[in-house]
């Protein structure tokens, strides 16, 4: 069930649990809804910290103080993480009216953004349980203000939710079910319904337009691959091009070269990157965007079929570009070399692609910051700056030059390894042989933060829509980069 949000300037008498954001610095003078609580608080030990939530009974009502810490140090990224905690306080009460953004003394766009994505992505569930709990937090009424901008601040920031709760759903479903039919499928209805230009390659148009590191990797499948195209075209004059490409492995069992039983547990989040551009795409005919956007989902499971390619296998990528497969379980460069080279064949003014590629990158940023790569200084930039707006946590790790020897082939243009060492730089690199150099290009690896095996803050366990958000604020202020 997906939360819904309202907007009033105060919460209505039937409201079973009315929320009130508090500053460590606003302790001292509640809101009229706490008034002669502030012996109980003290006693429980409320101190206003960033997510302290404390429920308490009010005249035969609930009322809960919320922390949001100090008012100097308060951002978006707090005031999301004090809304998801309140979310998780609340999940017996199916309504809740809550004040934080208004009170946050942040920009009202940006705090209501926050308050939503916080409870709302708090509140995500999915699963296949036969019963399903009643505890289910449906319909949050935002109060302090039922102005026009905060009406709209809080549609906006719906269709932002929605957008995460898409990848989420994606990510979250069973490599057995979400096959790359059905995944290219899905993000047909979903464009269909939003009103995106889409195009779906076929196995057959496939081997027509010559994807041969996408096919390479589905020769031991009995599921065909797709490449799912899609595009938005904002009205009047565009500000410029943006191409987004989506690592779109649906399941992957390391080919021949198997993961082992525990590093296949959580395969399905392989297509984390696809599954993040479909929700970015699924929410640009709402927020209505100046930039023209394209994306590029090469969609494949990675199995151990009769036919699988082999260690010492050579591939043709659609750019004329050969390369020797000796690890078929470093297929996401191959299937992405293709949609680069796609992607990099429309000349837009940047590309970005996400992928859930290297386990070195993870090692490196462990469980919650992707790895930023990329060949052009003035487009990395502006990735970074749409990180820090959006929460979705990036560091920059370098492409060194010297470094592509590692993954010199005797029998083809490369490799697609480059050894022990350096694994997401010489993985980045790779990449970077399918962008041409006058192209500004950006690769995140999020191997780390796609997936979680806890529920923390705004995330619940399992897929987390990491990148939705990224991406969303990078297509809202992208700018042509100067080449």
């Amino acid at each position: 069930m997906t939360v819904s949000f309202s907007v009033a300037r105060k919460a209505t008498v039937a409201t079973p649990l009315v929320a009130f954001g508090l500053t460590t610095e606003t302790l001292a003078t509640l809101p009229a809804g706490l008034v002669g609580r502030e012996t109980a608080l003290h006693s429980l030990g409320f101190e206003a910290k960033v997510g302290q939530v404390q429920v308490m009974a009010n005249d035969k009502k609930l009322v809960a103080a919320v922390g949001l810490g100090s008012a100097d140090d308060l951002t978006t990224d707090t005031l999301r993480s004090s809304a998801a905690a309140l979310a998780r306080a609340a999940t017996k009460h199916k309504t809740v009216a809550c004040d934080l953004a208004n009170v946050s003394g942040l920009p009202l766009a940006a705090a209501t953004r926050a308050v939503v994505e916080g409870m709302g992505l708090a509140a995500y569930r999915f699963g296949y349980k036969s019963k399903k709990s009643d505890a289910v937090l449906a319909k949050v009424v935002l109060t302090g203000s039922a102005s026009a901008a905060a009406k709209s601040a809080v549609t906006d920031a719906q269709a932002v939710m929605g957008a995460v709760s898409l990848a989420r759903d994606l990510v979250n479903e069973p490599g057995g079910s979400l096959t790359a039919p059905k995944f290219a499928n899905k993000v047909r209805r979903m464009a269909k319904e939003t009103g995106l230009t889409v195009k779906v390659m076929d196995e057959a148009a496939i081997k027509r337009a010559r994807l041969g590191g996408l096919l390479g990797v589905n020769r031991g499948s009995t599921n065909p691959p797709r490449f799912v195209e899609l595009t938005y075209t904002p009205k009047g004059r565009a500000t410029g091009t943006l191409a987004l490409v989506g690592k779109g492995i649906t399941f992957d069992t390391g080919g021949l070269s198997i993961k082992s039983g525990q590093a296949m547990m959580d395969m399905k989040m392989d297509m984390g990157g696809a599954a993040a551009v479909v929700g970015a795409m699924s929410a640009l005919p709402a927020l209505a965007p100046k930039c023209k956007v394209k994306a590029y989902m090469p969609m494949t499971d990675n199995m151990l079929g009769g036919d699988a390619t082999r260690p010492g296998d050579v591939l043709t990528i659609r750019n004329g570009k050969t390369i020797e497969v000796l690890n078929t379980d470093a297929e996401g460069r191959l299937v992405l070399a293709d949609a680069l080279s796609l992607a990099s064949e429309a000349k837009p003014d940047a590309i970005i692609d996400l992928a859930t590629l290297t386990g070195a990158c993870m090692a490196a940023l462990g469980p919650r910051i992707a790895g930023l790569m990329g060949h052009h200084d003035g487009f990395v930039a502006q990735v970074e700056a749409a990180a820090a707006s959006s929460g979705d946590r990036v560091w920059r790790l370098p492409l060194p030059a010297d470094y592509r020897k590692m993954y010199d082939s005797s029998v083809a243009d490369m490799k697609n390894i480059g050894g022990p060492y350096a694994g997401a730089s010489t993985a980045g690199l790779i990449l970077s042989e399918f962008v041409p150099e006058d192209i500004p290009w950006a690769h995140l690896d999020i191997a780390g933060p796609a997936f979680t095996d806890a529920a923390e803050e705004d995330r619940t366990k399992g897929g987390t829509g990491f990148g939705v958000r990224l991406l969303l604020d990078l297509i809202a202020s992208f700018e042509k980069p100067a080449t």
